[in-house]
C-alpha cells in the first residue's frame, strides 16, 4: 500500500513530501486512517537526530487521531469506522513478562510509532491493533492526539505510584507536559503547586489549576515550602539545583522527571536518607491499558490540551512554531 506523506531527509532539512510502501496489514494490525497528529518535542528530536538513532528519510508523528479503515482477520475489538488513537508505540512483542503484566511500553522489542516504519505525518499508517486505544465518544478528536504522548507521560506517573487526592504535587515547567500535568494533578483531587521563571505564565498555570505559583529558579524562596510536597513532577528538559527541590518533598516524597536534563543529575544522598526516604525517578508514556484509563479520566473531567492547529500543508510552519518555544502549549496537524 502506498502511504503519502512528510518526511525529513538529513537533520537541517524541511519536511517535505514523501511517498513510500507501507509493511502489509497483519492478521493483527489495524489501518488508520490518519486525520489529526500533533507535533511533539520528540518529533524535533527525531528530526534533528539528537538522541543519534534517526534512519534518514524519517516520517515522524506519534499523537495520531484518525478512523480504522480496515482490521486484520484476528482483530475483534475494533472495526472499520472506530475513532481510535495511537501513541508513542505501535506494537510489542506481547508475550514477555512485561507485556503479559501489563507494561507493554517497558517491553525490550516495543516499537516506536515512527523509528523502522513511518509516522503519524502521513495519510495512513498501519500499528499493532492493540496500540490503537478508542477515543471516547465525547472527547474532542482535534486536540486529544497530544494526550497520547505529552497526556499519558504525566497521566501515567499517578497511576504508578499510587498518588492519593490528598498528597501535595509540584509541577515544573508550564509547557506541552506541565500545563497537563497541572489539570490532570488538579482533577485528581491534589493540592497543585507550578513552578516556572515565565511569569507570563502564572496566570495560565493559576487557570488551569494551580492553587499557588512559584518561580522555579529562585531558591530562596522555597524556605517556607520544605517538607511539604509529596510528589514533584520535573517536565523541563534543563538543569535546576535539584538539591533544592529535594528539601521540598516531605518523608517518602518523590522527585519524577518527565523532562531530560541536559546534564547528569547532582543529588544529596545524606539529605535523600535522613529521616526523609526520598525517591528519585523516570519515566515516558505508559501502556495501552493506562492510555485507556487516562483518555476515560480527561473525558470525565473535561481535560482537555491548549492547542494549536494548522493543515498538513503548513506543516513546516506548524514545526517551526514548536521549535520557536511560543506555542501554547500544543501543536496539532489535520487532514480536514
Amino acid at each position: 500500500m502506498t502511504i503519502n506523506a512528510y518526511a525529513a531527509f538529513d537533520k537541517s532539512s524541511e519536511l517535505r513530501p514523501f511517498t513510500c510502501e507501507s509493511t502489509p496489514l497483519g492478521p493483527n494490525d489495524v489501518k488508520v486512517k490518519v486525520e489529526h497528529c500533533g507535533v511533539c518535542q520528540s518529533d524535533l528530536a527525531m528530526m534533528e537526530n539528537e538522541w543519534g538513532v534517526t534512519p534518514y528519510p524519517i516520517v515522524p508523528g506519534h499523537e495520531i487521531v484518525g478512523t480504522v479503515d480496515r482490521v486484520g482477520e484476528s482483530v475483534g475489538h475494533l472495526k472499520p469506522g472506530d475513532t481510535v488513537g495511537v501513541g508513542w508505540h505501535a506494537s510489542a512483542c506481547m508475550t514477555c513478562s512485561q507485556c503479559m503484566g501489563g507494561d507493554h511500553n517497558m517491553c525490550s522489542s516495543a516499537a516506536p510509532t515512527m523509528i523502522g516504519r513511518h509516522g503519524g505525518f502521513a495519510d495512513n499508517i498501519i500499528v499493532n491493533s492493540s496500540f490503537a486505544v478508542l477515543i471516547p465518544k465525547n472527547m474532542n478528536p482535534r486536540t486529544a492526539g497530544p494526550l497520547l504522548c505529552g497526556g499519558i507521560t504525566v497521566f501515567n506517573p499517578l497511576i504508578q505510584f499510587g498518588i492519593k487526592p490528598t498528597d501535595r504535587i509540584g509541577i515544573v515547567g508550564i509547557g506541552g507536559l506541565g500545563h497537563l500535568a497541572i489539570q490532570f494533578s488538579r482533577a485528581w483531587g491534589c493540592e497543585v503547586v507550578a513552578f516556572t521563571s515565565s511569569p507570563s505564565k502564572e496566570q495560565e498555570a493559576l487557570e488551569l489549576g494551580a492553587g499557588k505559583v512559584m518561580n522555579s529558579r529562585d531558591e530562596d524562596s522555597f524556605t517556607s515550602e520544605y517538607g511539604t510536597f509529596d510528589l514533584i513532577l520535573s517536565t523541563v528538559n534543563a538543569d535546576l539545583d535539584w538539591a533544592a527541590y529535594i528539601a521540598l518533598l516531605a518523608p517518602r516524597g518523590r522527585l519524577h522527571f518527565l523532562g531530560i536534563t541536559k546534564s547528569p543529575l547532582q543529588l544529596p544522598p545524606a539529605m535523600m536518607m535522613m529521616k526523609k526516604q526520598i525517591s528519585v525517578s523516570a519515566s515516558q508514556t505508559g501502556s495501552p491499558a493506562t492510555i485507556s484509563k487516562m483518555l476515560k479520566f480527561c473525558e470525565r473531567h473535561g481535560i482537555e490540551p491548549v492547542t494549536e492547529h494548522y493543515d498538513f500543508g503548513q506543516i513546516n510552519e506548524a514545526v517551526e512554531r514548536l521549535r520557536s518555544g511560543d506555542a501554547r502549549y500544543r501543536v496539532v496537524l489535520s487532514n480536514d
